[in-house]
């Protein structure tokens, strides 16, 4: 782990689009800006953690239900007579 000091107004560039500014700091907090493109998704950790659960939760969700889902579409069908 890279560890840097940086005083109030200070930042530190990652890679060449995402900037981090030390905003305030106060007691045992520190509060950070971050400059990076919209494409660049920018998280607490533990909320982080808890999109990745989340994502699992469903993956593993969709999995159990496509016998389901099939089941469904096969009863949607309209029944198609032939007639010969």
């Amino acid at each position: 782990m890279l560890v840097l000091t940086r005083k109030v107004d200070q930042s530190i560039m990652i890679g060449d689009h995402v900037r981090v500014v030390v905003v305030d700091v106060r007691g045992d907090q520190v509060k950070l800006g971050i400059e990076a493109p919209r494409e660049i998704m920018v998280h607490r950790h533990e909320v982080y953690e808890e999109i990745q659960a989340e994502n699992k939760r469903a993956a593993l969700k969709r999995q159990i239900d496509v016998g389901a889902l099939e089941r469904a579409l096969r009863e949607a069908q309209p029944q198609v007579k032939s007639e010969l």
